[in-house]
């Protein structure tokens, strides 16, 4: 990813349509999770309406802390209104028990405050990050999208995840390279109970693996089974014995029974496989 290449003249010419496109719309609040795509979304709304672009974020059990730290600096220090909003999923009537539409009670419930929100701060849109990519996958939070008119600006002007690293990149923004990130709900089997305790469990398991120095993890958890997922370039590191022996007894530490790796590796989704 360090090579990444330049931007064509074609893709700074569809940014110039994406800031164009969020002009019209007059003010946004952006639903901001500090990863790859709201924050290459919320940066474009700023060049595009300066002060009439707000940015929310949702804190919750299933968002860890080290995220809601980055989108409170990245606003910080781009002189971006920031806004945090409590919302704790489990409180949601069904979303504990892991239904296949959770995503959906989740955004759902989500957006209905940010655009409270937004009208109590005279925003006119409300806008979410997700990109040409998100179209391919089972995501039934984009049913809530589409059912709230909330704005997807990055999927209206066409943008790839590709085409938004390689901008965020152009832009000097910090996530371009940064590893795709997922509530972490999405790492429970469905029909599975989502708890806090669970919540906390697969945070610390992903944060020692970053800490490790691997780059895109995922912890699924299986009643208390840990299946890990990282890229099958770094399969050997994890396997090697003094990292394998650390991994090992952190994750029973947290809280798992058993630890295991998924030989496939990393992909998005994995979970929706067996939809």
């Amino acid at each position: 990813m360090e090579n990444m290449a330049s931007p064509s003249k074609t893709l700074l010419e569809k940014y110039e349509h994406l800031k164009d496109y969020l002009k019209s719309l007059e003010s946004v609040a952006v639903a901001f999770s500090s990863g790859v795509d709201s924050t290459f979304l919320l940066f474009a709304a700023k060049e595009a309406l300066n002060d009439k672009v707000i940015a929310v974020t949702a804190s919750s059990c299933s968002f860890p802390k080290r995220e809601l730290n980055e989108a409170t600096k990245f606003c910080e220090e781009n002189g971006i209104r920031h806004e945090i909003c409590l919302s704790e999923e489990l409180e949601i009537e069904g979303f504990s028990h892991n239904p296949k539409n959770r995503c959906y009670l989740c955004k759902h419930e989500l957006f209905e405050k940010i655009l409270k929100i937004a009208e109590r701060e005279g925003i006119q849109t409300v806008a979410e990050g997700s990109n040409l990519d998100d179209n391919g996958d089972y995501r039934p939070g984009l049913q809530a999208v589409a059912e709230l008119g909330i704005k997807s600006p990055l999927r209206h002007i066409g943008f790839t995840k590709e085409e938004i690293r390689i901008l965020s990149k152009y832009f000097h923004l910090p996530t371009w390279n940064k590893q795709s990130f997922a509530c972490l709900s999405s790492r429970f089997v469905y029909g599975e109970t989502i708890s806090e305790e669970k919540l906390a469990m697969v945070d610390k398991a992903e944060q020692l693996l970053l800490d490790l120095g691997f780059h895109q993890v995922r912890v699924r958890i299986h009643n208390m089974m840990a299946r890990i997922e990282i890229m099958p370039e770094e399969f050997e590191r994890l396997i090697s014995e003094n990292v394998r022996k650390e991994i090992t007894q952190k994750f029973r530490e947290y809280g798992f029974d058993y630890v295991t790796m998924d030989l496939i590796g990393y992909r998005t989704g994995s979970m929706n496989e067996v939809l």
